[in-house]
């Protein structure tokens, strides 16, 4: 095994801020039980963040981001993993505060990695990545508070974007019918592709006119906030649940006590990087099972690209402008 591999490095001092690949070694990398070649790593919302300078995402710099990845175990001191396992790692303090997934080899606590599950492969387990366990787990909090698909539509805000993606063809799949809300009208063949039943322009899901409007969703995703939580809140069904993973609409919204005492709304936080990792397992067997759509790869539409792509991608999906899934290839 080599001990030099290729890796992003976001570096940020009082006059400088730098993006860019460059060559480290197992001694650049904090410390952890286990050593992984990394296969696939995903691109999310908040690497892009990462990549930025005003991003509020970076803990520690230098780092290298990438809130996910998959691979394959080279070395392990933690004896739940042995040399050719291969495991997800996703969430936790990855990309964060600890060397990421955007590199050739990453070193992570034991407790942190999840094995692949059986019905997933790596590749696929990064189609997924943070974004599809995301819209796993808003679906998973939102049963356990009682959706069922007879219960009404669930809305998808965001619907073009990682979470959102994955939500709809996951939600179909599990027989609910799905309404996506997004402003890109060039987007709605590959939505109806997803599993969506009907599609609304995002100015539809913004801006609550009244403290409760007429009831209309039994669930929703909701990755944007801003606007649209309002809207959202103030547009539930009696006993509805709201599953909030993000803020790409803006950390602020507004709304009145009406929605959770007079319709009994539940306002979901969904909170990837902080749960259990009995939960975390939980949510990753489903994704091989029940919430995994026929032909995943094909349908989600996950493009690969290289470490040296990598920064035009963080920046364009800060735009708004990734559809579905990227993945970065690093074997």
């Amino acid at each position: 095994m080599s001990d030099r591999f290729r890796a992003l490095v976001v570096d940020k001092t009082e006059e400088s801020f730098a993006v860019d690949v460059k060559e480290r070694t197992l001694e650049d990398l904090h410390p952890g039980e286990v050593v992984i070649r990394v296969a696939w790593s995903g691109v999310n919302y908040k690497d892009g963040l990462a990549a930025t300078p005003k991003g509020r995402i970076a803990e520690t710099y230098p780092l290298i981001p990438g809130i996910d990845l998959a691979g394959t175990v080279v070395r392990s001191g933690d004896t739940r993993f042995k040399e050719g396992d291969e495991v997800i790692v996703a969430s936790a303090e990855l990309g964060v505060s600890h060397h990421g997934g955007f590199s050739e080899m990453a070193r992570v606590p034991g407790d942190w990695i999840i094995p692949l599950p059986e019905g997933l492969t790596l590749k696929e387990a990064m189609v997924f990545g943070t974004a599809g366990f995301t819209a796993a787990m808003s679906i998973q909090r939102m049963e356990e508070n009682g959706l069922r698909p007879e219960a009404g539509p669930v809305v998808v805000a965001g619907a073009t974007g990682g979470v959102g993606s994955t939500a709809v063809a996951m939600l179909a799949k599990r027989g609910y019918t799905v309404v996506a809300g997004t402003g890109k009208t060039s987007e709605h063949d590959y939505l109806r592709k997803l599993g969506a039943a009907e599609i609304l322009d995002r100015e539809e899901l913004t801006g609550a006119e009244r403290p409760l409007q007429k009831s209309r969703w039994a669930g929703a995703v909701d990755p944007v906030g801003g606007e649209t939580l309002s809207y959202l809140l103030s547009t539930m069904k009696f006993g509805g649940s709201v599953a909030l993973s993000g803020l790409a609409g803006g950390p602020q919204f507004s709304s009145t006590v009406f929605p959770f005492i007079l319709r009994g709304v539940n306002l979901l936080g969904i909170d990837s990087a902080h749960i259990s990792n009995g939960y975390r397992r939980k949510v990753w067997n489903r994704l091989a099972t029940d919430l995994k759509p026929e032909g995943l790869l094909d349908l989600i539409g996950a493009d690969e690209i290289t470490l040296d792509e990598l920064p035009d991608t963080l920046s364009a999906i800060l735009k708004g402008e990734v559809r579905g899934r990227r993945l970065v290839k690093l074997i």
